[in-house]
């Protein structure tokens, strides 16, 4: 029996068992989103038991069909709100408590739960008086809107609703600017009709996706997880990556693409393989802020990562109105490359260090781990085949979230019982009340932009300062051939660059799907008036949305990884944003060649396989320059001449690749034959 291995379980001594309870208290610590009040008592009892039944409700529906949208959505939101009431504290809490929680907050509940299920009460009237609420609907908005900002305050912070707050404030008062963004403002009756009791906005699509999507996806990772698909994966990525130098970084890379695909949250993948991976990375010889930066990086990818993703990528099918399956097929390349990007700069900078793979006596053993972990990919695969027969996402859930209830109680190596059962439905509920809270308040930004067409005036300043920008550079480009650059083309880039300087700015305090919700409003606009297809506009601003995870100062993944491996913050931060760098670049690929995405209409096998593959190339030169290694150790000057040539490999232009090529090959070739050398001189 093993020291890393207490219990006898059978676990290889390199990368211990999962360990469910302790991967959740660290989330707890890390994430603000899951940071619940400490209940006790017939209060914890009613809250457990609440959650149950919100999970239970979604499961239901899913299979048995989906209730009156307005009925769906009001009970859904009234139960989101009014837990968040409940189990969120308040740094400032005073008065008499029922069951650990203030008075105040269980009145507050009842207020917000009212103010949602009013709306599908008197939802046969609206109709008559759209524009001209009446008394009762003025205060029941009121009433809803401060509450949502408050549920949103409790369980992100401050950052949203201030955002929220600086819409509101535009949408009423938008009168009193000049410029483009001049509008004729808003009463306050106005905008509560048409934020409140129209599907514009606190009910419009944010809400129906969460409540109709997202929530049942949620529930599915959590049962899946518990079930022993996330051991499984990361039991076969020990076994396919663990024996090669630096072997727990690579499989911390392997693990995190296959747990992310069913987690879709950065944190959560970083807290649960990094809870072993990270440990065992250091044991290794990573340095502790190496170790939480590649799981931080690797994690991040989980949010892009068929078939779940992450919550706004079932928000980007509503507003794209596309099929599911689309996004999926379309965002699997762009989420190799990122993981390629980590894999690269893992394998390099281990072989930097000299460092040794897994010994075998901490790798599983292939056949035992197979014969006992496959009836738990069972539900991954019956979710993936619905999906791709073109059923509704929820169906797919239903059918994935059944089958982890079946094959969890029926394996007999991983038996789960019903305690499981009634905590993974309590958990699942729990990590779907914060992106509830989210989505009604970026509602209200989203009722405000479809007001005033905020949208269109945000686009037009970032596409004006983007020509102006572009002008600057006018007789540079004159000279050069029309093959390597236009003005239509810079133009296009410099308005990229400023959209993803805004993500990752905004990304810094919002959770990925509100800001996402936000940008797709107010800047995706910008990108597809220059030409580039809504699918490719819609995934960019996700990927730089995703990449404020692991950038300074507000790098929650990155945080996470970094206590867990006792590195500084900052630092695990500078050096996840490093390993991610092809997130970082490859949205400019799918950006100017929408054929990496596979779904657009002008597909062809040979474009595709170009940007492809030389995107590949460049993201390994990519690495090998940052890493400073390839065949042995280089100096900064060829680290600096492959960081660019791997840039014009990245870029989709034949000249540009070609010229990436041509600049890359000499240096490698002496790095090569310095490392030949180096025997020799010995």
């Amino acid at each position: 029996m093993s020291a890393s291995d207490p219990k006898g379980t059978g676990a290889a001594p390199g990368l211990a068992k999962l360990d469910l309870d302790a991967a959740a208290e660290l989330e707890k610590k890390y994430d603000t989103e899951v940071s619940f009040r400490d209940l006790h008592g017939p209060t914890a009892i009613f809250v457990s038991a609440m959650l149950v039944a919100l999970s239970a409700f979604h499961y239901y529906t899913a299979g048995f069909g989906i209730l009156t949208e307005h009925w769906h959505k009001s009970i859904h939101l009234a139960a989101v709100l009014g837990l968040i009431f409940i189990m969120f504290p308040t740094k400032h809490e005073f008065g008499p408590r029922i069951g650990n929680v203030p008075v105040t907050d269980w009145v507050l509940a009842a207020l917000v739960a009212a103010s949602c299920f009013y709306l599908p009460l008197v939802f046969d009237e609206l109709t008559f008086r759209i524009g001209m609420p009446n008394l009762p609907d003025m205060i029941m908005g009121t009433i809803m809107i401060v509450l949502v900002l408050e549920t949103t305050r409790r369980a992100m912070g401050w950052v949203l609703p201030a955002i929220v707050i600086v819409f509101i404030l535009y949408g009423l008062f938008g009168n009193h600017l000049s410029g483009v963004l001049a509008h004729p403002g808003s009463s306050w009756e106005a905008f509560l009709s048409h934020v409140y009791l129209t599907q514009e906005g606190i009910f419009g699509i944010p809400v129906k996706v969460v409540a109709t999507f997202v929530f049942h996806f949620v529930l599915f990772g959590v049962l899946a997880t518990r079930m022993g698909l996330g051991q499984f994966f990361i039991d076969i990525a020990s076994i396919i990556a663990g024996k090669y130098p630096g072997g727990p970084a690579k499989v911390a890379v392997v693990s995190s693409a296959m747990f992310g695909s069913i987690s879709g949250s950065s944190i959560a993948n970083t807290v649960t393989t990094g809870s072993l991976t990270i440990p065992a990375m250091k044991r290794v010889g990573y340095k502790p802020h190496f170790a939480g930066a590649v799981e931080a990086a690797a994690s991040a990818g989980g949010q892009i990562t068929p078939p779940i993703m992450g919550a706004a990528a079932f928000v980007m099918i509503e507003f794209l109105e596309i099929p599911l399956t689309t996004l999926l097929i379309a965002a699997a390349v762009p989420a190799a490359m990122h993981f390629w990007g980590v894999f690269v700069q893992v394998h390099f900078e281990a072989k930097r260090l000299g460092l040794r793979g897994m010994e075998p006596n901490e790798i599983p053993r292939l056949w035992p781990t197979i014969r006992d972990g496959w009836p738990t990919v069972i539900p991954l695969v019956l979710l993936v085949y619905v999906i791709m027969q073109g059923y509704t996402p929820y169906l797919a859930a239903f059918v994935g979230i059944s089958a982890c209830i079946v094959v969890g109680f029926l394996n007999p190596r991983n038996r789960i019982t019903l305690k499981d059962l009634w905590d993974a439905f309590d958990m699942g509920a729990r990590y779907a009340l914060a992106v509830g809270a989210a989505a009604a308040a970026v509602g209200i930004v989203v009722g405000v932009v479809t007001l005033t067409g905020a949208g269109f005036r945000v686009s037009f300043i970032v596409t004006q300062a983007a020509v102006q920008t572009a002008e600057f550079f006018r007789p540079v480009v004159e000279m050069l051939p029309a093959s390597i650059g236009s003005m239509q083309g810079l133009t296009l880039f410099i308005t990229l660059v400023f959209i993803a300087l805004i993500c990752i700015a905004m990304g810094a305090g919002i959770p990925t799907t509100a800001l996402y919700i936000v940008l797709a409003a107010i800047a995706a606009p910008a990108v597809q008036q220059l030409g580039v297809p809504p699918l490719a506009a819609h995934l960019f601003i996700l990927y730089y949305g995703i990449l404020a995870d692991l950038t300074p100062p507000v790098c929650v993944a990155a945080y996470a990884a970094a206590g867990i491996a006792g590195s500084n913050p900052f630092r695990t931060g500078i050096t996840a944003f490093r390993l991610g760098m092809a997130k970082a670049t490859v949205p400019f690929v799918f950006a100017y060649a929408p054929v990496m995405l596979i779904m657009v209409d002008d597909f062809t096998l040979s474009a595709f396989l170009f940007t492809t593959i030389t995107c590949a190339i460049g993201v390994l030169l990519l690495g090998i320059g940052m890493t400073g290694y390839a065949f042995t150790h280089m100096g900064l000057v060829s680290q600096g001449v492959l960081v660019l040539a791997s840039l014009l490999m990245i870029s989709p232009s034949v000249v540009m690749t070609a010229a990436g090529a041509v600049i890359a090959a000499p240096v490698l070739a002496l790095n090569w034959m310095r490392a030949r050398a180096l025997p020799a001189t010995a």
